[in-house]
């Protein structure tokens, strides 16, 4: 019986050392990983947490931005963020519906 817990304790181990390396990984990838999640499996791992510490970042206050590119709307070219520098850029991040 104690051997048997112990190699469901290691599964279990696994599995969430698992999700939190697919959790620091690009949306896409995470995307994909999640999408072969069985629905029980979420009410086993503690994927909020997990959430918040990966996704935390180590921005403050006062810090500049990370450099990232964004496709324009009519996608015929990308807008960097870096080439905006000192001038006033407003990011808008939430949903509208």
């Amino acid at each position: 019986m104690s051997i048997l817990l112990i190699a469901l304790l290691c599964i279990w181990g696994s599995f969430l050392l698992f999700i939190g390396w697919a959790m620091r990984q690009p949306p896409d990838k995470f995307g994909r990983v999640m999408s072969h999640m069985p629905g029980p499996g979420f009410m086993l791992f503690p994927f909020e947490t997990m959430w918040t510490k990966a996704r935390a970042g180590a921005l403050q206050p006062g810090d500049a931005a990370p450099d990232f590119r964004l496709p324009t709307l009519d996608h015929q070219s990308e807008v960097e963020l870096a080439a905006l520098r000192g001038k006033p850029v407003v990011l808008v991040f939430g949903s509208y519906t």
